[in-house]
């Protein structure tokens, strides 16, 4: 009996919901009296035995070349065996887009229940309860699970990181790995920036910037706040802001811990998708703009007056 967490990388390198997750499959683990082991596959440059300053005392490692790019049906295979062979009655995942692809396969393969997107520690006072957002982040719910073996993947940023002391046992596991059915014949990274779905701080704006010619005074501020930048979705179909920009509902989903909207009206399907932010900040020149009554702080005024006095005092912060 263990809680077994899958730590997700990308080029060699663990990302950054991994270390939540960790976190979260630990305290877990505690909670049911039993220990916390790790699973990652394929190459890895980071150093495997420093996850043990996060609670794990094992990471368990299925080092093969074809696991080095995402196969969902591949992944949840090799997971599903690692779980079974570390016999593991708990899998947290983070609910990151490999966890969306990944976590409810192995949860069939386990005949696991599965809590979509937690956002909490489970209840176990009373059997297994996860609470879980809904409705687009709108509302919670708490779901029980009854069955043996359960699958939890955790909402990033909406657990606290806690690193200390310690290193784990590395333990290479050998699992016989499918061909990828998948073949990925390019790869078009964006270089330089933050990326939207890892950012402590996300600046974005909309059609209240008028056009791609002024988007010079939201850069200005991100670059200052070390932030990512984003966009509502009509700034993206008008191609004023690249498309990868583009959060909302039918875009990317954010959680950070600052979110700006800058000369953003707040529609509904925005609002889907940056509303588990920690703070919200709304600079609008409308005081009836939608976007105020979900805003931690409000500036009603002319972002082309409000940004660069804003950057201008966060430049003098940053100087004492």
């Amino acid at each position: 009996m263990s809680v077994l967490i899958f730590v997700d990388q990308s080029e060699g390198h663990i990302k950054k919901a991994s270390f939540e997750a960790l976190t979260y499959g630990v305290k877990v683990a505690e909670q049911l009296g039993t220990t916390a082991e790790a699973l990652v596959l394929g190459s890895v440059s980071d150093d495997l035995a420093s996850l043990g300053k996060y609670g794990v005392k094992k990471v368990h490692q299925v080092n093969n070349a074809s696991l080095n790019q995402l196969d969902a049906q591949v992944y949840a295979k090799v997971i599903a065996e690692a779980a079974t062979q570390s016999g593991a009655t708990v899998v947290v995942f983070s609910h990151n887009q490999t966890g969306k692809a990944v976590a409810a396969r192995v949860a069939v393969r386990l005949k696991a229940g599965l809590v979509a997107g937690a956002c909490a520690l489970p209840d176990t006072s009373n059997g297994f309860v996860v609470r879980k957002t809904v409705f687009s982040g709108k509302a919670f719910a708490n779901v029980s699970i009854t069955s043996a073996v359960k699958v939890i993947s955790l909402n990033p940023n909406s657990y606290t990181t806690i690193a200390g002391e310690g290193t784990a046992e590395v333990n290479p596991l050998s699992i016989a790995v499918d061909a990828p059915k998948v073949k990925v014949t390019a790869v078009n990274k964006v270089s330089g920036e933050v990326p939207l779905t890892e950012a402590e701080i996300v600046v974005s704006g909309g059609r209240g910037l008028k056009g791609p010619e002024n988007w010079g005074i939201l850069l200005d501020l991100a670059k200052e706040l070390g932030a990512a930048t984003a966009c509502s979705r009509p700034v993206g179909d008008a191609h004023w802001r690249p498309h990868h920009e583009h959060v909302g509902q039918t875009g990317v989903q954010v959680a950070p811990n600052l979110y700006i909207a800058i000369g953003i009206s707040g529609a509904i399907q925005h609002l889907a998708g940056v509303n588990r932010s920690k703070v919200i900040v709304v600079i609008n020149k409308d005081p009836e703009a939608p976007f105020f009554k979900a805003a931690d702080y409000g500036i009603v005024g002319d972002a082309f007056e409000v940004v660069p006095k804003l950057t201008e005092e966060i430049k003098k912060l940053k100087a004492k």
